[in-house]
C-alpha cells in the first residue's frame, strides 16, 4: 500500500542520489577497510534509512510493507554492506520490538534505533540451533529476586561486533518442548556478562560484520523480557521474520538490477571478433534471462507486500518470495560473471564482489530448502484443487 506517492517518490529519488553519488564511489573503500565509515553512516542517517519501518510516533518514517520494499530495491543497487549497516534497524534490528514490545520498551529504544544512533541486532542462531531455531541451548533462569541470569552463546549474528542493542533468545522454561519455553530479552551492549567477538572472516559482505555473542551469568531485570511476557519469544520472531522475508526478497532485487545494468554496459563496450559482444545472441539470451527473472521477482514481492498491507495471511507467500528472489539473484550473478568473462572473476569491476556478497541471502533467515518445505507444507494443507483457482 502506497499512502502518499509524492512522499515515496521523494524517498526513492534521494536514495537513488545517495547510491549514485555516495555509495557506489566508496564501494572499493568499504571493502578495503572492511568498514562502512562514520561519514557514510552519517549520510544514511540524513537519508533516514535506519528508521524507514519504525512508526512515525517514535521518530521513523513508518513505511508500509510495499513502500519499504520499493525503497529497499533502490538502496541495494550498491554494495550489500550499506543496506546491512544502514537498514538493519528498519528490519530485524527493530521489528520484534515494534511488534510485541511494551510501550516503555518502545519509548526507550525505538527513537534511538530510528535515528541510527543505536544499532540493533537479532541474536537467535546458535551452534546447534540454525534452521531448527527451537533447539536453543541458551538458558535464562529467574532468581528469587525476579532477575534473570542468562548463559549461552550465539553465532553468525549480523552486526554483533558493532551493535548496541541485542534481542537475545533464550529458553526460560524447560518443562515444555519446542518453541513455547523460549523468551526474548532486550540487552544493551555494556551489560555485565554480555560480550561479543570481533568480526568473523567470511566470503563477502566486507563492511558488514558478523560475530558471536557470549552470555556468561548475564543478569538482566524481568522487564528486559520483550513484551514483558515470558515464553512468547518464538512467536514474536516468527512474526518479525514474516515481514523481514519480504524485506530480504526486495533486498535481493536491487543487486540483481545493478549487476544487469553493469553487464549491459560491458556487453556494449567489450569487443570480440570485431564487434561488441552485445551483438552475439548467446550473450543477449543471458541478459534477457536476467531481466525476465528480475521482473518476475519484483512482481511477486510487490504483490506479497500489498497482501501483507491488506492484512492477509502471507505465511506461504513470504517463503515464495524469499526462495525465488534470493535464488534469482544468485543466478543473475552467475550469468553476469559469465558475460564479463575473466574480467568478472578478477577484482576491478566489482562483479566478483557482488557474486560473493549475494550468496549469503540463500542461507540466512531460512535457507532455500527450509522455504521449499514451508511452501510444500502449506500446499498440502489446502483442499485438493484450490491451487487451480
Amino acid at each position: 500500500m502506497i499512502r502518499d506517492q509524492a512522499a515515496l517518490d521523494d524517498i526513492v529519488l534521494r536514495t537513488r542520489r545517495f547510491v549514485r553519488d555516495v555509495a557506489i564511489p566508496n564501494e572499493d573503500r568499504v571493502e578495503r577497510e572492511d568498514l562502512v565509515g562514520p561519514d557514510l553512516v552519517e549520510e544514511m542517517r540524513k537519508l533516514g534509512t535506519f528508521g524507514w519501518s519504525i512508526p512515525e510516533i517514535y521518530g521513523g518514517s513508518g513505511l508500509t510493507t510495499e513502500e519499504l520494499a520499493l525503497a529497499f530495491i533502490e538502496l541495494t543497487q550498491c554494495s550489500v554492506a550499506y543496506r546491512v549497516v544502514g537498514a538493519q534497524n528498519a528490519g530485524i534490528g527493530s521489528e520484534c520490538l515494534i511488534r510485541d514490545g511494551t510501550e516503555a520498551q518502545k519509548q526507550t529504544y525505538l527513537p534511538k534505533l530510528a535515528s541510527g544512533h543505536m544499532i540493533g541486532c537479532l541474536a537467535l542462531t546458535e551452534r546447534d540451533a540454525g534452521s531448527d531455531a527451537t533447539a536453543l541451548q541458551t538458558r535464562a533462569v529467574q532468581t528469587v529476586g525476579g532477575d534473570y541470569v542468562i548463559n549461552g552463546a550465539k553465532r553468525y549474528i549480523t552486526l554483533a561486533p558493532v551493535a548496541d542493542l541485542y534481542t537475545v533468545f533464550a529458553r526460560t522454561d524447560d518443562s515444555v518442548r519446542g518453541a513455547s519455553g523460549v523468551s526474548a530479552f532486550l540487552i544493551e551492549r555494556n551489560t555485565p556478562g554480555l560480550s561479543v567477538s570481533g568480526s568473523t572472516p567470511k566470503m563477502g559482505q566486507e563492511g558488514a560484520p558478523i560475530g558471536e555473542v557470549y552470555l556468561n551469568d548475564c543478569r538482566v531485570p524481568a522487564n528486559a523480557i520483550l513484551g514483558g511476557v515470558p515464553g512468547q519469544g518464538f512467536k514474536t520472531v516468527m512474526k518479525a521474520l514474516n515481514k523481514q522475508r519480504v524485506n530480504l526478497s526486495a533486498l535481493s532485487i536491487g543487486p540483481a538490477i545493478r549487476m544487469l545494468d553493469e553487464a549491459i554496459g560491458y556487453a556494449r563496450e567489450r569487443q570480440q571478433g570485431g564487434r561488441p559482444i552485445a551483438e552475439y545472441q548467446l550473450v543477449q539470451a543471458m541478459l534477457a534471462e536476467c531481466k525476465v527473472e528480475i521482473e518476475a521477482a519484483r512482481a511477486l514481492v510487490i504483490e506479497t507486500a500489498r497482501k501483507r498491507d491488506r492484512g492477509e495471511d502471507v505465511t506461504m507467500d513470504v517463503s515464495l518470495c524469499k526462495y525465488y528472489s534470493t535464488e534469482m539473484c544468485c543466478r543473475v550473478a552467475d550469468r553476469v560473471v559469465q558475460i564479463f568473462g575473466g574480467q568478472g572473476y578478477v577484482k576491478g569491476r566489482g562483479i566478483e564482489r557482488f557474486y560473493r556478497d549475494v550468496r549469503a541471502a540463500r542461507i540466512y533467515e531460512g535457507t532455500s530448502q527450509i522455504h521449499l518445505l514451508n511452501i510444500a507444507k502449506h500446499l498440502l494443507r489446502q483442499p485438493t484443487g484450490l491451487t487451480r483457482l
